[in-house]
């Protein structure tokens, strides 16, 4: 049976100019996406604890702070304390994987695993089952934008069979190049969480186009 459709916007993709202005539009999402970025996992840079902190006051929505970071396992303390409810890792930037997610799971967070698009699944058996998300990057992750990679959907594909057959309490995400087309395959290939940055923030109805995400039927 389908589970429901998450839909988490991208804050990046927002006018920091008018963050509060940004967030009321989005108030029927799922959760707010962080995408923390450090100029060496990823080329890009993004924004730190700070500014987390500052959003934590003027949104209800939880928030993932997901870490395209070098060194996450620093980084982790400060964006709990920031008030963050989920934090997700990139499998490719600790070679602790275990360790990192039973210490966000032992700190009363919820616990997500990244995976850029030419990452195996295979890294995931161990931790698996301790996981809240597994999100799947759909583009090459630094630049939103981006075209869906349309390969990962068989990754997708396989993933679902992998936690259904296991009856695994893990949601599948999704990142990068998700509007109402590509949304629409990565759901029937068994993604239920959805993070969509320039479609929602580039509409002139963000609330209407996550209305539109969450009522896709495949």
């Amino acid at each position: 049976m389908k589970r429901a459709i998450q839909v988490a916007p991208s804050i990046l993709d927002a006018d920091f100019a008018n963050l509060q202005g940004e967030l009321e539009k989005i108030t029927t999402a799922d959760w707010l996406h962080l995408d923390i970025m450090d100029g060496h996992f990823v080329p890009n840079l993004s924004f730190g604890p700070p500014l987390v902190k500052s959003l934590r006051g003027k949104t209800a929505l939880p928030m993932d702070a997901h870490l395209m970071v070098d060194n996450p396992e620093a980084l982790i303390p400060l964006f709990i304390e920031a008030g963050v409810e989920m934090i997700t890792v990139h499998i490719e930037t600790t070679p602790h994987l275990h360790r990192l997610v039973s210490l966000i799971r032992t700190e009363g967070l919820k616990a997500g695993v990244a995976l850029n698009p030419g990452t195996p699944l295979e890294g995931l058996q161990l931790v698996l089952p301790d996981l809240d998300l597994v999100l799947l990057m759909t583009v090459n992750p630094g630049y939103g934008g981006q075209k869906l990679i349309r390969g990962v959907l068989e990754k997708v594909e396989r993933l679902r069979k992998y936690i259904d057959d296991r009856s695994l309490n893990c949601r599948i995400g999704v990142d990068g190049g998700i509007n109402m087309e590509t949304a629409g395959e990565v759901i029937a290939a068994g993604a239920d969480h959805l993070v969509a940055g320039t479609y929602i923030f580039g509409s002139p109805d963000p609330a209407a186009a996550i209305r539109n995400l969450k009522s896709i039927m495949v």
